[in-house]
């Protein structure tokens, strides 16, 4: 059956251990990404922004209305991709096609990559940002805790997912190892047979020595004497 064994998953098919699945330091990184995205997108939408004395509502980062935009995405995304990828991992090994695991270790790899470096730049532009709010922006330090737990989660989201990354480019390294890979190139081919022994039963050719032609023994005749003639 194509993709047996390879990146790194079991037998396709075989039947799902859920104490396995949560013991795996790709789903630990996993679960973990998804609580610190839900953290940083709770404390953005819910202490994000304050009141200065009119109705309109101003964000905690210096008053800059992208930098909260873009720790609410970074946010709610990360919330989507985990949860997809979640499910991806769950239903991994019951994919048998080798060439539908590649891709989707490749999406992994793809994917983790991306939002390593979007939660780089959301961890560098709230605490750029937050190192230029000043303290009348925030009446009786409003929003402050929020702000700081967005910038500390987004730093953590860093790790959990350039770990997933690391986790992803392993697990296509050891699927390219497999010789099963190989196998969608060789459908149809005929499997070489070696050429068949000579038959221990069979007729042989004879290997008889060299021998005499017949019939030459008696060929050579003794050499002819001659008689002296008598006058």
């Amino acid at each position: 059956m194509d993709g047996v064994g390879s990146f790194g998953a079991g037998l396709a098919g075989a039947a799902f251990d859920p104490v396995f699945f949560i013991k795996q330091p790709t789903t630990v990184l996993r679960i973990l990404s998804w609580v610190f995205s839900l953290v940083v997108f709770a404390s953005i939408v819910n202490e994000g922004y304050v009141n200065l004395g009119s109705e309109r509502l101003h964000c905690v980062f210096n008053k800059n209305a992208d930098a909260c935009n873009y720790g609410a995405f970074c946010g709610l995304g990360g919330l989507l991709v985990c949860s997809i990828f979640f499910l991806l991992d769950v239903k991994f090994q019951q994919i048998s096609s080798i060439k539908d695991r590649r891709n989707a270790v490749m999406l992994e790899v793809g994917a983790s990559g991306f939002w390593t470096f979007l939660w780089f730049v959301s961890f560098c532009f709230l605490a750029n940002q937050w190192s230029r709010t000043a303290p009348e922006d925030l009446p009786l330090n409003q929003g402050a805790d929020a702000a700081r737990a967005s910038i500390a989660f987004s730093f953590f989201s860093i790790l959990t997912w350039a770990g997933l990354t690391v986790r992803a480019v392993q697990k296509y390294l050891l699927g390219t190892d497999m010789t099963l890979f190989t196998t969608d190139h060789l459908d149809g081919v005929a499997p070489v047979t070696p050429y068949p022994s000579a038959a221990t039963g069979g007729a042989t050719e004879p290997s008889d020595n060299y021998q005499s032609p017949p019939f030459t023994e008696g060929l050579e005749a003794p050499a002819p004497t001659y008689q002296v003639p008598i006058y």
